[in-house]
């Protein structure tokens, strides 16, 4: 008898591409989940903050409003792959970072409610505006209060049965994947996991060597990478100064996702994968692309 085609294999199972719900033309919940899907997505980046109409305040993440929120995804079809929580963990006041905290905590709870593994976030800066300072976002005093803020967040995470996410960016305390690394073993908990958008381990200071620190961090990240995020880039030279990176939809600029790709396909099946820097008039094309690469990988 012929094998069943219909069951796919690991290697085989395609991933699941979504976008930000807030990328999407403005409208309401209803009319943005209708529109990502009829774009061909199928899972969504949800951050209440940034979306007309709804909010993140802590007191308003109840079970109805979780329950109202997984309706409206289920009659699209939509996964809700990440609930986003970005916010500053390694703030200097400690009534401020109290809040900051709390508010984790609250998203942790509430993604338990509505149906969603994963909170994310990226790591922060050591001061109130949360600014890029090279010499102390990525000083080992950084690192340090980093691990110790996150520590009570992921403890949460294990308590309500959901992943935390953090998402290594250049320009913040976990700026290379030696550092996530640190952070990982530091907290050690099977909770704890990484989002990969290798576009955010990029700065003119290190494109020379992208493919080296894109592999570094499929090494050393790989089993623990939950999600990936897709964007691409441009360098434009600047008179007088350091080039610009601006970001937009993927195929647009230079970034080349075969190795990123070509790993989701052998050792992440089914992953969520999700757009940034799109548009409603280029996120479509933005996914077939990436659909054509990762077939192609």
């Amino acid at each position: 008898m012929a094998a069943d085609r219909t069951i796919p294999t690991p290697g085989t199972i395609p991933p699941q591409i979504g976008i930000r719900l807030h990328d999407t033309a403005p409208g309401t919940m209803q009319q943005r989940l209708a529109a990502a899907r009829a774009q061909g997505f199928t899972c969504v980046h949800l951050a209440l903050s940034k979306l007309a109409g709804q909010t993140a305040d802590p007191a308003a993440l109840t079970p109805g409003y979780a329950m109202y929120l997984r309706r409206l995804c289920a009659e699209q079809g939509m996964d809700i792959a990440l609930l986003g929580c970005y916010l500053n963990l390694a703030h200097p006041d400690e009534a401020v970072l109290k809040g900051i905290t709390d508010r984790y905590i609250a998203h942790l709870r509430f993604a338990a409610a509505l149906g969603c593994g994963m909170v994310g976030t990226e790591t922060g800066a050591p001061n109130a505006a949360y600014r890029y300072d090279p010499a102390a976002c990525h000083s080992a005093e950084a690192l340090e209060t980093f691990i110790r803020n996150l520590e009570p967040v992921v403890r949460a995470a294990e308590q309500f049965g959901v992943l935390m996410a953090i998402e290594p960016v250049y320009k913040h305390i976990v700026w290379n994947p030696r550092r996530a690394r640190q952070v990982l073993d530091a907290i050690e908990s099977p909770n704890l996991r990484i989002i990969f958008d290798p576009v955010n381990l990029l700065h003119p200071d290190n494109l020379d060597h992208r493919e080296e620190i894109i592999d570094e961090a499929i090494d050393l990240l790989g089993p623990d990478i939950a999600m990936i995020h897709l964007k691409d880039y441009r360098v434009v030279p600047q008179e007088g100064g350091e080039p610009s990176m601006p970001c937009m939809a993927c195929g647009l600029g230079e970034m080349d996702y075969r190795a990123v790709l070509r790993y989701a396909r052998e050792k992440k099946p089914g992953i969520h994968m999700t757009m940034e820097n799109t548009r409603p008039d280029d996120a479509q094309a933005a996914r077939e692309y990436i659909c054509r690469v990762y077939e192609e990988a």
